[in-house]
């Protein structure tokens, strides 16, 4: 094979991946750039500030104030990932760092288990569990809300931010462990000083992942909320709504151009709600990833020089 056939095969393959990577760009551009031109055709009936600081939301009356709708997805997406972080980093962590071989493999069935789990599977078990028992404990007439949307995303998103977190703490902890106990530190110095700071972007991008997943979650939610759009809810167990559940339960029936174009508004700023979170998150990973050494030099200053006694206790 001569050097003018490499060439052209070379020439031939970088084109291919060219095209592929050009079609996927055109293709999400072209996505929302119709999203948009559809959605904001809802500005030539409503006005900007009547649809993005309205507390009404009713297509019998033509309001279309999106903030309950923002409201019920802001909300349920802060409770849960207010108990699905912590929680999801602490059972990581054991899986690690804690568990026995044998509980480790039960526990990641169990987690792959749970991932493979339709979401009407969730929404079926809140609407029989959840449900009922927040109106027995509450004392709430309908039982569906925020409080038992957020329960059933608990659910949800642990699979996801578990599994990567697992991962970015397991790639980090072998080498790294080995040289902070080497230079005097504890088994549980080195874990937080030094393997959770180093994984820090692995789990950044797990809590983003998760994060995604309660807020695009649709028909979990949509069964155990309420579905209450005409207004904001007054506490956690009043019926409420959000932004995808408003969506998939109002626009098979969206006869209105004007109830039709709010609701596709209302995708296409849940699909810039993604695009901020994004950036966000690359701007976060690349302002605070610093060297590995660093971090290992950090931790372990003071216990090297203050417990040189705890280089016994590491095998040493």
């Amino acid at each position: 094979m001569n050097a003018t056939s490499v060439r052209r095969k070379a020439i031939l393959y970088q084109s291919i991946f060219f095209a592929a990577a050009a079609l996927l760009v055109v293709a999400s551009l072209a996505l929302v750039l119709f999203i948009g031109a559809q959605g904001l055709k809802v500005f030539q009936v409503e006005s900007p500030q009547e649809f993005f600081f309205g507390a009404s939301w009713n297509q019998t009356t033509g309001e279309y104030g999106v903030l309950p709708l923002l409201y019920g997805s802001v909300m349920t997406t802060l409770l849960t990932l207010l108990i699905s972080v912590p929680l999801a980093i602490l059972v990581a962590i054991f899986m690690v760092e804690a568990a026995p071989p044998r509980i480790r493999r039960v526990m990641r069935s169990t987690v792959e288990l749970f991932a493979a789990l339709p979401s009407v599977i969730f929404g079926l078990l809140g609407l029989t569990i959840v449900v009922p028992l927040v109106r027995e404990v509450f004392h709430a007439p309908l039982g569906k809300g925020i409080l038992p949307a957020a329960i059933v995303l608990i659910f949800m998103v642990q699979p996801t931010i578990v599994t990567i977190t697992e991962d970015a703490v397991r790639s980090s902890a072998s080498a790294l462990r080995e040289a902070a106990l080497a230079m005097g530190a504890t088994r549980w110095q080195s874990l937080a000083g030094v393997i959770l700071p180093a994984s820090r972007q692995g789990i950044l991008t797990a809590v983003i992942l998760g994060l995604g997943r309660a807020v695009g979650e649709t028909m979990a939610v949509q069964m155990v909320i309420g579905n209450i759009t005409v207004r904001i809810p007054k506490n956690l167990t009043s019926g409420a709504t959000t932004m995808p559940s408003a969506i998939v339960t109002q626009l098979p029936e969206a006869a209105d151009p004007t109830h039709r174009s709010a609701l596709i508004m209302v995708g296409f700023m849940l699909l810039i709600i993604a695009f901020v979170l994004i950036a966000g998150v690359r701007s976060i990973s690349g302002r605070t990833n610093k060297p590995r050494s660093a971090a290992v030099a950090r931790a372990v200053k003071e216990p090297a020089a203050a417990q040189p006694v705890v280089v016994q206790e590491s095998g040493l």
